[in-house]
């Protein structure tokens, strides 16, 4: 691979990472807060059907997408680029598997499971919720800055092939 479609591959895997934060940060900022604050039952409720509805969107596709393309394009990284630059994509690809797609499974995943399966208006649920909420943030915070880093290094790496 040349260093120059290297950089613009960097720049498009760079920009999907940074949207995936976005929407992490979004989150963090203000979805989660608002929705605890919410009454127990109406918090769970919206959170339930957000976790349903992520199943058919075009974040879930860039997350999960991110997943082999990062893998793959650190593979030919390894086997093609300068060392500045394929250091940046290595680093940027094993960030995103660790930090946002190793997160999302291991953490958010299963809590997004266990929250689904509870009635909300039930004492188990509100006793939980609280609990789930600062819990599920803490991690997503990992995953913000998690795409953070992946989309820095690989606009670092962008400029490191130019």
């Amino acid at each position: 691979m040349s260093a120059e479609l290297a950089a613009y591959v960097c720049l498009a895997l760079g920009l999907s990472s940074a949207l995936v934060a976005g929407v992490f940060q979004s989150f963090s900022d203000f979805v989660m807060r608002s929705l605890v604050a919410a009454r127990s039952g109406t918090g769970i409720e919206a959170m339930q059907l957000i976790n349903r509805k992520v199943y058919k969107t075009v974040f879930l596709v860039m997350l999960i997408g991110l997943v082999p393309l990062m893998i793959g394009f650190a593979i030919v990284a390894l086997a093609t680029l300068n060392r500045v630059g394929r250091d940046l994509i290595l680093t940027a690809a094993v960030i995103h598997l660790v930090a946002v797609f190793g997160v999302t499974m291991v953490g958010n995943v299963p809590m997004n499971n266990r929250l689904d399966r509870m009635l909300s208006s039930t004492e188990e649920a509100d006793s939980h919720w609280h609990i789930y909420g600062r819990v599920w943030t803490r991690l997503n915070h990992v995953r913000t800055i998690g795409s953070v880093a992946t989309a820095a290094c690989l606009l670092l790496a962008a400029v490191a092939l130019d």
